[in-house]
């Protein structure tokens, strides 16, 4: 399983930054959150993408609905109910009834217990707000007690859920539900106490540089903070007077309309009316120094002085790194340190720089512009505990209402797609199970069939059905939940495709994390790493259900990375056709064989 940073694919020509912090491409808008940084240096490590988008089966998705493959979903549906009816009316003429219930006997014996059981487990991750809010008031520090501290309440709620399931000695699907359950819990538990803490982290590094900002100027400038933003100011205007004379400016005065390169061109909008400039710059020194800007000498107001319109505003955006000037009601630090990025000592430019780039991760993208540690609040959590998503960010792309229609399809998808599931267990997979005395090869092909059409129903009801009526729920936007993994040419490529949820945590706090925290550590060595954890936990789940240690899980996962290495040969890139038939064939036998070896051997 490769888990290497994918970036989303934008377009350089015609895309443009919104003000809620995304990106406009011909492709749609990309909501980019904040990358993992190295705490040794400035290296992006990874980034993870949210953006409204749509699930492939979701009848709302346009783009499915052009697909000139639609009719087979449609088929696939049909067949399946006309394959179920036939199997009631062959099973009602063979036993008298249509279906046996033995099964569900069995999935639903304590189940009240179960439920309490669950609503306990959900309701041991409020221990993450506490926890976050005593890294956040400096009772605890992050790095490296808070770490410490994090994994050994992660670990101590998944040997209690284990050991509970031993001790109620429940069958498989009730063991089985209750610690895949806990995996999720932790996982969600995980992201937003490391991500708290991080931002801690972050806080105090910009805490320290904006210290830093104000050594720099009191030994270099001579005067006050007033007469550096000055200096900072007139050096603005000298830029911009530079750019003016060498841009295209024809006879009547008018500009001209090509556009830049924003990584390379300097875009800085001067100050018309100098007294505008000038009331601006002493409304900055009044912040900084902690006075009341509301009361500037002069009998300037603060607002007509910072809020002006027209001919006489001002906007200073930097070239490097692409920082506004922030609007009224951001922090005094970063309005000051905004104008200190044009100061023409490059110590203290530097300096500004550095504040700013640390500043602006502790800021979401997105149009409510949350800032770290406002987020930590009971609130907030319960919200992100709502959303299907395994990673926790300060801000997530929203829908503006919810649609009680759509959750009621999903309701009424997800009961159909399980009566599916029920009638192929009961009738095909259940009876069929394989004992000792019976052949190997029979038992596979038995099973082949009813277990693909069994993955398939589950897929669609985790993922399409449950996923989706959450997100409608808790108006999270970016339902792409999974891809397009039925087109894998590779297992890579299956395992980045099928899960993503599960697959974006890997990739933010196992794979980056790995990267970030140890430098020395290449990115294959990282990839083995997430792959061996990742083949752990499936072999702890097959552990729980099953009573037995065998590692057959564990073995076939480890074999997935020599058949990555065999997909990325030429001739099988090459040749997708054959690539997709292995890997359907591979899927095909996988269940079976790991249903007679766990069951039988």
């Amino acid at each position: 399983m490769t888990l290497e940073p994918r970036l989303a694919s934008v377009p350089a020509t015609g895309s443009a930054g919104t003000e809620s912090g995304a990106l406009e491409t011909s492709k749609g808008t990309f909501y980019v959150s904040k990358p993992f940084r190295s705490k040794n240096s400035k290296k992006l490590r990874a980034i993870v993408t949210f953006e409204p988008r749509k699930s492939h089966f979701d009848t709302t998705n346009e783009r499915s609905g052009t697909n000139e493959f639609r009719g087979f979903f449609t088929l696939f549906w049909i067949s399946l109910f006309l394959f179920t009816v036939q199997t009631y009316i062959s099973s009602l003429e063979a036993n008298g009834y249509a279906l046996s219930f033995a099964f569900a006997t069995m999935f639903s014996r304590d189940a009240i217990v179960l439920a309490i059981s669950d609503a306990v487990l959900v309701l041991t991750t409020g221990l993450c707000v506490p926890f976050a809010e005593a890294i956040m008031r400096g009772r605890l520090r992050y790095y490296w007690v808070g770490v410490v501290l994090q994994h050994l309440l992660q670990a101590t709620v998944l040997v209690v859920a284990i050991v509970w399931t031993y001790h109620r000695q429940w069958p498989w699907v009730q063991s089985g539900f209750l610690t895949l359950h806990s995996f999720v819990m932790i996982m969600k538990m995980h992201s937003y106490i490391s991500i708290n803490g991080y931002l801690q982290d972050v806080l105090e590094r910009s805490q320290r540089a904006y210290e830093e900002l104000q050594s720099l100027t009191k030994a270099h400038v001579n005067g006050s903070w007033e007469t550096a933003l000055h200096e900072a100011e007139a050096r603005a205007k000298e830029t911009r007077e530079k750019k003016d004379k060498t841009s295209g400016v024809d006879a009547s005065g008018s500009h001209d309309s090509s556009i830049g390169t924003p990584e390379t061109e300097a875009v800085i909008h001067s100050l018309a009316d100098p007294s505008t400039a000038d009331a601006l710059r002493r409304r900055l020194v009044a912040v900084s120094e902690g006075r009341d800007p509301n009361k500037l000498d002069g009998g300037t107001s603060a607002v007509t002085a910072f809020n002006v319109k027209g001919g006489s505003s001002s906007t200073y955006t930097p070239s490097y790194p692409a920082t506004p000037l922030p609007a009224r009601g951001v922090s005094q630090e970063v309005t000051c340190a905004s104008l200190l990025i044009h100061h023409p000592n490059p110590s203290i430019s530097s300096a500004a720089h550095r504040f700013l780039d640390l500043d602006s991760e502790l800021v979401s993208t997105g149009p409510k512009k949350i800032r770290y540690p406002e987020n930590v609040t009971l609130g907030n959590f319960i919200e992100y505990m709502l959303i299907p998503t395994l990673v926790y960010e300060l801000e997530y792309p929203r829908t503006d209402r919810i649609r009680p229609l759509y959750v009621f399809e999903k309701t009424v998808a997800f009961m159909g797609s399980f009566a599916l599931l029920y009638t192929v267990t009961e009738s095909f997979i259940i009876p069929l199970t394989p004992t000792p005395g019976q052949s190997f090869l029979r038992s596979l092909l038995d099973l082949a069939l009813p277990f693909m059409i069994a993955y398939l129903l589950l897929f669609y009801i985790i993922f399409e059905c449950i996923c989706n009526a959450f997100a409608e729920l808790s108006c999270f936007a970016d339902r792409q939940f999974y891809e397009d993994w039925w087109n894998s040419t590779s297992w890579d490529e299956f395992s980045r495709k099928w899960n993503k949820p599960v697959h974006t945590f890997l990739l933010r706090h196992v794979y980056a994390s790995t990267l970030a925290s140890y430098p020395s550590v290449s990115r294959t060595s990282a990839m083995v790493m997430t792959f061996l954890l990742s083949a752990a936990a499936h072999e702890l789940v097959m552990v729980i259900v099953t009573h037995k240690i065998r590692l057959y899980l564990f073995l076939m996962q480890l074999a997935q990375i020599p058949l990555i290495l065999i997909s990325r040969a030429s001739v099988i890139k090459q040749n997708k056709l054959l690539g997709n038939v292995v890997f359907w064939i591979g899927l095909y036998a996988g269940f079976p064989l790991l249903c007679v070896a766990y069951v039988v051997y």
